[in-house]
């Protein structure tokens, strides 16, 4: 795509992000299909979190493999938000498909999951413990200088929230442990996959794709990834022809990760998942900032500033993509 400075940004809106929905899930579907067929499984199992992604892609799977071989999961936890298992199961209602609910608090809890967050928050707040909570936020990428900044919220037990700086160890100590909770989630995913030999699902759209929004070997794992190519307008998009009940639709995306209530734009993303996409798009396809920042409400040299939170976020998360490193090539696998 080639865009003039000079052109429309309304155009440049409906260009960039507009599908046809029935077209693109004839695609995805017959893609699901080839997929399933190639790996010798006959279903999907996937985790349903009553979030857009999730939802959208149980309502794909249920159309590539049919309602009786989707599996979803529900697996709440001691920080869980309870609207995200209510909206989950009016996603698997609406769609037909087969629910499981499996609690991972008790398995996390076992493992230190909580104790080992906690301990890495009390070495900055030292009275933090029953009845506070906690969450990680991320500074505006249009504040920023280049890189990012991290600071932790706590609630005391009376409702009072203090934002403190971290240093890097309390910052991945705190992610560390509560990576636990994707990578035990896959865990369950791939239990019921190995027993009904479908295949895990993953739902990451291409924003969170692009950024490594995931957790290696957590929610990055899967083995499919049916909406990775679309941006999380055209997600909305798909919602909508698909059927996904409106209160979703409207629901702003969260991560459902902390024991305090944050937007995946606190946590990591700093601008609505709207004016990221357009940016994401703008720099993906050449356009120029200015156009960019036309349809964003965006100053060129913030979407500039964006564009530079973009790339280090992509230098910063190659890892996440890359499978394990060998020393030589095992052709006879590797082919």
């Amino acid at each position: 795509m080639s865009v003039r400075p000079t052109q429309d940004a309304q155009t440049f809106l409906a260009q960039a992000l507009a599908i046809d929905p029935a077209v693109e899930t004839d695609r995805i579907v017959t893609a699901l299909r080839k997929q399933l067929r190639g790996i010798r499984k006959r279903g999907l199992v996937l985790g349903l979190s009553g979030g857009i992604d999730s939802s959208v892609s149980v309502a794909l799977a249920a159309r590539a493999v049919g309602h009786q071989n989707v599996l979803c999961l529900f697996m709440p936890e001691n920080d869980s938000d309870p609207e995200s298992l209510r909206l989950g199961r009016l996603v698997a209602d609406t769609f037909g498909v087969e629910a499981i609910a499996e609690d991972i608090g008790p398995a996390l809890r076992a493992m230190g999951c909580y104790d080992r967050r906690d301990a890495f928050i009390r070495e900055l707040v030292p009275e933090y413990g029953e009845g506070w909570a906690s969450k990680i936020v991320i500074a505006n990428a249009l504040e920023g200088e280049g890189y990012n900044i991290s600071s932790l919220v706590v609630q005391d037990p009376n409702g009072k929230q203090t934002k403190i700086r971290m240093p890097l160890q309390v910052y991945l100590g705190i992610v560390a442990a509560t990576n636990m909770k994707q990578r035990t989630r896959k865990q369950i995913e791939y239990f019921h996959a190995d027993r009904l030999n479908f295949a895990v699902l993953g739902t990451p759209n291409r924003l969170e794709y692009d950024q490594g929004f995931f957790v290696k070997n957590g929610d990055g794992a899967a083995d499919v990834k049916p909406i990775a190519h679309l941006y999380k307008t055209q997600v909305y998009t798909l919602a909508a022809y698909l059927g996904v009940p409106e209160e979703i639709r409207i629901r702003p995306p969260t991560t459902d990760t902390y024991s305090l209530a944050q937007t995946q734009e606190e946590f990591y993303f700093s601008l609505p998942y709207d004016r990221m996409d357009l940016c994401l798009c703008g720099l993906n396809n050449g356009v120029a900032a200015e156009v960019v920042g036309q349809a964003a409400g965006l100053t060129a040299s913030q979407v500039e500033r964006v564009w530079t939170d973009i790339a280090a976020k992509r230098k910063a998360t190659r890892y996440l993509h890359l499978r394990p490193q060998l020393v030589n090539e095992v052709e006879e696998v590797d082919t």
